[in-house]
């Protein structure tokens, strides 16, 4: 088992995304209606990108280890949301970014970038694939399980995130809140699963720890 600890210092500036925390009113029909048709599977098509300089969510095509995302303008997926791509032909996943749109695109077509094209097992000279597209829904309700999944991207270099679940949360001792998640991580040769750990202060979002571990 392997362990990665992260403590961070008082003078880290944990500063969400603004776009990772949109807010939605339970009120608006029309909200509470694309949040359910995010949440549902949808087929079509995938191309690839090298992406560029310049998106229209004004999020790089690096984010996430470059495991990003262009989506129609229209579509449900909104800039900074966490989708699961499965590529139908072989049944590989991958969870990436939207970090662009594109205003000719139908909701059912996206393009990823190159490297997130190839995770999936496809090669580039195909151009397009078929795949199932569905929002990560619990994920982008739980502000500390997209941050882990950040974290824990660049902590294991040579994975890539497949799918995530959490696992429990427990208030600690002192006005502590402790939140734990499970990642599946998939590597050319084999997939592990991680758990992130992260201990905070739910009055302030101070983080107290983060912690990972091979379990």
């Amino acid at each position: 088992m392997y362990s990665h600890y992260y403590h961070p210092s008082p003078s880290y500036p944990y500063v969400f995304h603004p776009y990772q925390n949109q807010s939605y009113s339970p009120h608006n029909p029309y909200v509470e209606y694309d949040r359910y048709y995010a949440r549902q599977p949808v087929r079509g098509q995938a191309s690839w990108t090298d992406g560029g300089a310049i998106t229209q969510c004004g999020i790089p095509w690096s984010t996430n280890r470059y495991m990003t995302v262009a989506v129609g303008r229209n579509s449900p997926y909104q800039c900074g949301q966490t989708i699961k791509v499965k590529n139908l032909s072989n049944g590989r996943e991958i969870l990436v970014t939207v970090v662009d749109q594109v205003p000719t695109y139908p909701e059912n077509k996206i393009s990823l970038h190159r490297r997130a094209f190839e995770t999936l097992g496809a090669n580039v000279d195909v151009g397009i694939i078929n795949v199932e597209i569905v929002a990560a829904p619990q994920l982008e309700e739980e502000k500390w399980g997209k941050y882990l999944l950040e974290i824990v991207q660049s902590a294991y270099p040579n994975y890539q995130a497949t799918d995530y679940s959490t696992i429990s949360k427990t208030p600690q001792n002192n006005n502590q809140m402790k939140e734990i998640y499970e990642f599946r991580m998939q590597s050319p040769q084999e997939t592990i699963r991680i758990q992130g750990t992260v201990v905070y202060n739910p009055n302030t979002d101070r983080i107290t720890s983060i912690n990972f571990q091979e379990v």
